[in-house]
């Protein structure tokens, strides 16, 4: 089995946006039921236009990292928010985490977190980077209005954190 790395997590980030994965949008069905399947207490109609964190889990699953739905660190909630997000990258020590813009040179693969980017709170929306340009980022994105996507943003204070989980990485040693 090929080892997880940040470079897979990016490219499979980028092909799974460019599915697209939707919720249910102009009559059309949800296609999300293989991101939500891997949250059991969760079912499509709960996840439609909340689903950005599990499409990042969806996405780390199938790059071949190892991590429970709802690891220990996680103390809120599952990884199908954003805020779960951070709670474990902060508990588990072996995984970078980097707060705010400032002084960190993100990389494709890199988990990136956000405030305030569609509603006016903390851990609204989150992403993985494709890459870093001068003054943006490009990133794989689920539930830009309820559908996955390619996203141009800038790098600014809406930027809450970084997130870089290591090549090989497995949640437990099995």
């Amino acid at each position: 089995m090929e080892k997880p790395t940040k470079e897979k997590l990016a490219r499979i980030a980028k092909d799974m946006a460019q599915v697209p994965f939707h919720g249910d949008i102009d009559g059309t069905a949800s296609n999300l039921a293989p991101i939500v399947r891997l949250f059991p207490t969760w079912d499509l109609k709960e996840a439609d236009g909340l689903w950005c964190a599990a499409f990042v889990y969806y996405c780390c699953t199938a790059a071949g990292f190892g991590i429970p739905y709802r690891p220990a660190e996680c103390k809120t909630c599952h990884l199908a928010g954003c805020l779960g997000w951070e709670e474990y990258a902060i508990g588990d020590q072996r995984i970078e985490y980097h707060k705010g813009a400032e002084g960190y040179a993100p990389e494709a693969g890199d988990i990136v977190l956000y405030d305030r980017v569609f509603e006016n709170k903390e851990h609204d929306h989150i992403g993985i980077v494709l890459e870093k340009r001068r003054r943006t980022i490009l990133a794989a994105e689920g539930n830009v209005n309820n559908i996955s996507g390619i996203i141009e943003r800038p790098i600014d204070d809406h930027i809450r954190a970084y997130i870089r989980i290591p090549d090989g990485y497995r949640y437990r040693d099995e």
